[in-house]
């Protein structure tokens, strides 16, 4: 379904990426695990058309994306919740929901896709009047997943859902997520500082040092591998 191949992105003269490959099939949960500043969100960022690709080929569903509009990226079924949840704080649940649907025009998919999201959080139909901005930071995770899966993407990515989440929330989002992909058949790339919880959910990983891809396999054999677990397991 995606398919990077030796990518390279910058900010300014700092090359964050340094030739990141990797591959994501249909209906797969992917993660992409390393420390801060080593390209996890940066790699998302150039998938989203958010950070320019300065060489490399990011393909997805076979055609070419690396010099398309983000918007273009999402018409084509490629959804990204970024790190921080960066709702729109003084919109309503409702219209935050509406804003993610907005490059949509099919009224009946877009009511159920409402009324899934809000089967999968309750909380957020009861303050479906309340603005974004006035919501708990694990409700605003929420809201930033849902807003969305309102674009109905084949393809989601995820950055950091669990940054700065209780425990208890932490373990509904990463629920939620096996849901997503499980119910809806919705393929999943999932970056996470959260290593444990991530491999515990996807099916493959890759780890990013220095922004190139070090190490790569099954999440099981990666929860096993040892400088894995001194690394990013604390084991």
């Amino acid at each position: 379904m995606l398919k990077l191949e030796n990518v390279q992105a910058a900010y300014g003269n700092i090359l964050a990426l340094k030739g990141v490959s990797l591959e994501i099939n249909q209906g797969e949960i992917i993660t992409l695990i390393g420390a801060n500043g080593a390209g996890k969100s940066t790699t998302l960022m150039a998938i989203s058309g958010v950070v320019p690709c300065r060489s490399g080929k990011i393909r997805f569903q076979d055609r070419e994306i690396q010099n398309m509009t983000s918007d273009d990226i999402v018409k084509m079924g490629l959804c990204q919740v970024p790190e921080g949840r960066h709702i729109f704080p003084q919109l309503t649940v409702q219209e935050n929901l509406d804003m993610g649907a907005f490059l949509r025009n099919d009224k009946a998919g877009i009511k159920k896709d409402q009324e899934y999201v809000f089967d999968l959080f309750p909380i957020l139909a009861e303050r479906r009047h309340q603005d974004g901005g006035t919501l708990s930071g694990g409700e605003q995770q929420m809201l930033a997943m849902s807003r969305a899966l309102m674009a109905r993407p084949e393809l989601l990515l995820l950055d950091e859902p669990s940054m700065g989440l209780a425990p208890l929330v932490i373990k509904q989002i990463f629920e939620i997520i096996k849901q997503i992909n499980k119910e809806n058949n919705t393929t999943i790339f999932l970056v996470e500082q959260n290593a444990n919880q991530a491999l515990h959910i996807a099916d493959r990983g890759y780890v990013i040092e220095n922004g190139e891809i070090t190490l790569s396999g099954f999440a099981a054999d990666l929860l096993t591998n040892q400088d894995v677990q001194k690394a990013y397991l604390g084991i």
